[in-house]
């Protein structure tokens, strides 16, 4: 059973539940992370959920997000999560936004985390799988700053609130995506 790191409101760990259990209409703040993937062309993946998932089905979003396991490095979740989910891996790969955190809700289920954002140079051609992705697909920078502009656009509400923190970052991979 997946685990999820609990958290207090200053970010520090106050135990561990399985995941299947703390997703629910009043969702205690957990641990998780945000990863946008960049390929060589700048391309930048994004996913869309699986119709099965508990929080959040087929909304699109980033490249990946997660969970760190009780104990797990952060970027060995992110590693991990780029291998389970979408059979691609990270050649480069690094937090960009420590600290950002949310809150949202849909059909009665609320997300409640501390979210690191991650960027990455990803390489390999996306094997999603079905339990947790519907769709991928590359987009541009532009394209997904658009969708994260309109309400109306189907993409995640965590990365509508990330994308325009990430659009100030003088990250070289995003500035290659921009391109």
């Amino acid at each position: 059973m997946e685990q999820v790191v609990l958290l207090d409101d200053d970010g520090n760990p106050v135990g561990v539940a399985d995941k299947a259990t703390v997703h629910g209409a009043s969702t205690p703040r957990h641990l998780a992370f945000s990863c946008y993937g960049v390929d060589d062309a700048g391309r930048l993946l994004v996913t869309r959920r699986a119709r099965t998932k508990t929080a959040f089905p087929l909304v699109w979003t980033n490249t990946c997000c997660g969970h760190p396991a009780p104990g797990e490095d952060m970027a060995d979740a992110v590693h991990r999560r780029l291998a389970d989910e979408l059979g691609i891996r990270a050649t480069e790969l690094r937090m960009v936004l420590p600290d950002f955190s949310y809150r949202a809700s849909q059909d009665g289920i609320e997300e409640n985390e501390l979210c690191p954002v991650f960027v990455a140079r990803i390489s390999g051609e996306p094997e999603p799988r079905p339990d947790e992705v519907e769709d991928v697909a590359w987009w541009s920078w532009s394209r997904f700053r658009a969708a994260a502009d309109d309400p109306d656009s189907g993409l995640s509400p965590w990365a509508r609130m990330q994308a325009p923190l990430l659009d100030v970052l003088a990250d070289p991979l995003l500035v290659g995506a921009r391109g």
